[in-house]
C-alpha cells in the first residue's frame, strides 16, 4: 500500500495521469480546472506539460500524441469544451493508439464561468464515454481507469469534475508510476483520414464500439450498487453522491463513475428492487431522462433544480420533506467583484467612460469594467468575442454608431481566439478601435504563462510573440504600445483612432500589478489641499474611500503606487511617499 495524503481534486487527477503514464498534457487556463496543469509540472521529467493557445490546440495536440502511440491529456473548462469540440468530434471517429482522456470541468454555481453547461450532453452528441469521480480518491483512480478504458475500447474518453470536487480535498493513495512504451505507430488512412467515404465507415465502427461500451458498463467495477433499506432508491454520480450519503445514510444508492453510455440492465435491476426511485443529478437531467426512456418511473428534476449545485439539506427537504432548520449566517459585509488596487485596467475603463464610450468585452479580469462605477463594458460572450461583436456592429449599424465603440481583450485572451477576429476586421475592410489590455499574463485564472509572456509551462524560457508585429502582419497600418496610466496619452490616441476610418489597434502594455514584486512608493491624500471635488473616486480604486467631512483617505496598505489618482488630483491633494 502507498501513502496516503490529503489532494484537491485538480492535484488528484495530475496525480492519476502521472501514475498512469501519461507522456503528453496539453491545457488552456479555465477555472476551475487550471491547477491540474500547474500540478502536473512537478513531474516534468518524466512527462511533458504546455499550456496551449487555446482549447482546439490543446486537444490535437493530445490528439497527436496519442496517434504517436503515447498516452496523453488535454484539460479544460467546460465551455472550453466547445472550443475543443471540432477536433473532439472527429477524433470520436478515429479512435485512439495510446491511451486520449480530455479533463473537463464543469461549473455548477456559475462561481466564474459565463454558462452553466453540462458536459455530458456533449459528449453524449460527440459518441464519447464519461468518468466523472466523487472525491479526490477516485478522481486519481479514475484517470487511470480511463487511459485504460481508452485503449481497451479505442475510444477518447472524457473525465467529467465539477468546481466542487476540483477545488475540495480528501485522501489519495500513491503510488508508482507505470512507464509505458510507445504503441508502434501504423499507417491507417481509414481510421484516422476522415474525408466523407472513411467518416462514414467509422461511424458504423464507433455505434458498435459504443454499444459493446454500455453493455461492458454494467459489469465495471466504476459502476457500484450499495443495497441499504430499499424504500428510498438513489441514482446519482460524482459530487452529489456525497450529498447522497450524507442526506440519506439508509436509502439504497446506484453509484454511476461511468456516466455515459449508462448500464441499462444494472440500472433496471437496482430500480426493480427499491419503492421509490430518485435520480440526483447537477444540472441537465442526462441520467434522468435516458431511465424514463427505459420505461423506468422515477422522480428527478420536478424534485429538485436545474440551477447550480446541490447540498445534503436540498435533498433533506425535497426526499424526506425535512424542514431543515438552518443557522442563520454571519452577517459580514458585501464585497463586490472589484479591479484589485493598481489595476491597469482601470486606467483604461476610466478613459473610456469619461469619452463616453461603449466597450465589447471579452473574457479575463476586464470583464470587472462592466460594474459600477465604471460601467463601461457593455457585452461578455466568449473568448475573443470582443473584436468579432464589434465588427459585427459596425455592419449593422455604420461607422458612424461604432465611433462610439472600441473592442478590448486581453492579451491571453486576444492569442487565444482574438486573432482570428482581427484578422477578419482587416480582412473584411472594417474600422475600428482594439485595445489589447496586454498585463504579461493570463491573469483571471491565477498568472499563467501564454505565447506572448517569454516562458512556458515547465517555466523554460522561450521565444514570445511580439503583439505589434503579430497585428501589423495581419494587416493592421495602425498599431502603438501606451502606457496604461498614461491617462493624457491615451485620451488623445483613442479619441484619434475612434475618429479614423481605418481599424487601429491600441496596446496597453502595463503588467498586473500582482506580478510586480517590488517595493513601491504609496500615495497619501493632504486633507487641507482637498476640494472635495471626487475626480480621484471616479475610476472606483478600491484604496481610496470618502470620510465624513467630504476629503478623501488612501489606506497606504491597499495602495500600490500606481498615481492614477495623483493625476486625476488637480489641487496638488495627492502626493507621493517614498520611492
Amino acid at each position: 500500500m502507498g501513502k496516503k495524503v490529503m489532494m484537491l481534486g485538480n492535484e488528484a487527477i495530475a496525480r492519476g495521469a502521472y501514475e498512469a503514464g501519461v507522456r503528453v498534457s496539453a491545457a488552456y487556463p479555465g477555472t476551475p480546472s487550471t491547477e491540474i496543469s500547474e500540478a502536473l509540472v512537478q513531474y516534468k521529467d518524466e512527462l511533458y506539460a504546455e499550456w496551449s493557445p487555446n482549447e482546439k490546440v490543446a486537444t490535437e495536440v493530445a490528439i497527436g500524441a496519442s496517434m504517436a502511440g503515447a498516452r496523453a491529456m488535454a484539460c479544460m473548462k467546460h465551455v472550453g469544451l466547445n472550443v475543443a469540440s471540432d477536433p473532439l468530434y472527429t477524433a470520436s471517429y478515429m479512435g485512439v493508439t495510446g491511451g486520449l482522456v480530455l479533463v473537463v470541468a464543469d461549473d455548477p454555481g456559475l462561481y466564474s464561468s459565463q454558462n452553466e453547461q453540462d458536459t455530458r450532453m456533449v459528449a453524449r452528441a460527440a459518441h464519447v464515454p464519461v468518468l466523472e469521480p466523487s472525491d479526490s480518491g477516485e478522481a486519481k483512480e479514475f484517470m487511470k481507469l480511463a487511459f485504460d478504458y481508452s485503449e481497451q475500447f479505442d475510444r477518447p474518453f472524457i473525465l467529467r469534475t465539477t468546481t466542487r470536487l476540483a477545488h475540495s480535498q480528501s485522501t489519495v493513495e500513491l503510488e508508482d508510476r507505470v512507464e509505458r512504451e510507445l504503441i508502434p505507430y501504423e499507417k491507417n488512412i481509414a481510421k484516422r483520414v476522415m474525408m466523407p467515404a472513411m467518416a462514414k465507415a467509422r461511424h458504423g465502427v464507433i455505434e458498435e464500439k459504443m454499444a459493446e461500451l454500455a453493455e461492458a458498463a454494467n459489469t465495471l467495477p466504476v459502476n457500484r450498487v450499495e443495497m441499504r433499506d430499499k424504500k428510498i432508491g438513489v441514482i446519482t454520480s460524482g459530487i452529489p453522491y456525497q450529498y447522497v450519503r450524507e442526506a440519506l445514510p439508509d436509502a439504497s444508492v446506484l453509484k454511476l463513475g461511468m456516466v455515459h453510455p449508462l448500464p441499462a440492465k444494472l440500472i433496471a435491476d437496482f430500480a426493480a428492487q427499491v419503492e421509490e426511485l430518485y435520480i440526483v443529478e447537477e444540472l441537465d437531467p442526462v441520467i434522468e431522462t435516458q431511465v424514463r426512456a427505459m420505461g423506468i418511473t422515477c422522480k428527478g428534476k420536478e424534485c429538485f433544480t436545474l440551477l447550480g449545485e446541490y447540498s445534503a439539506n436540498m435533498l433533506r427537504e425535497r426526499i424526506l420533506g425535512e424542514t431543515v432548520d438552518a443557522k442563520t449566517p454571519a452577517q459580514v459585509p458585501n464585497r463586490p467583484p472589484i479591479l484589485c488596487p493598481g489595476c491597469p485596467h482601470r486606467s483604461v475603463f476610466y478613459i473610456l467612460k469619461k469619452l463616453g464610450i461603449h466597450a465589447a468585452g471579452d473574457i479575463g479580469c476586464y470583464t470587472l469594467g462592466a460594474v459600477a462605477p465604471l460601467s463601461v463594458v457593455d457585452s461578455t460572450i466568449c473568448m475573443g468575442a470582443s473584436i468579432s461583436s464589434m465588427h459585427g456592429i459596425e455592419k449593422a449599424a455604420g461607422k458612424e454608431f461604432k465611433k462610439n465603440w472600441v473592442a478590448v481583450i486581453g492579451d491571453s485572451t486576444f492569442l487565444h481566439t482574438g486573432v482570428n477576429s482581427l484578422m477578419n476586421m482587416v480582412y473584411n475592410k472594417a474600422t475600428g478601435t482594439v485595445i489589447i489590455l496586454d498585463n504579461s499574463t493570463t491573469g483571471m485564472t491565477g498568472h499563467q504563462d501564454h505565447a506572448a509572456t517569454g516562458w512556458t509551462l515547465q517555466k523554460e524560457p522561450t521565444n514570445a510573440v511580439n503583439l505589434v508585429r503579430l497585428c501589423e502582419a495581419l494587416g493592421v497600418k495602425h498599431v502603438q504600445e501606451i502606457n496604461a496610466f498614461d491617462l493624457e496619452t491615451l485620451e488623445r490616441e483613442i479619441n484619434a483612432a475612434n475618429e479614423s476610418d481605418e481599424i487601429h489597434v491600441i496596446i496597453t502594455k502595463t503588467p498586473c500589478v500582482l506580478l510586480d514584486k517590488r517595493k513601491k512608493p504609496v500615495y497619501v491624500s493632504l486633507s487641507d489641499k482637498c476640494k472635495k471635488c471626487g475626480m480621484c473616486l471616479k475610476p472606483g480604486c478600491p484604496a481610496i474611500s470618502k470620510q465624513a467631512d467630504g476629503t478623501v483617505r488612501i489606506d497606504d496598505t491597499m495602495c500600490t503606487g500606481c498615481g492614477l489618482c495623483e493625476q486625476l488630483c488637480k489641487f496638488q491633494a495627492i502626493e507621493k511617499v517614498g520611492e
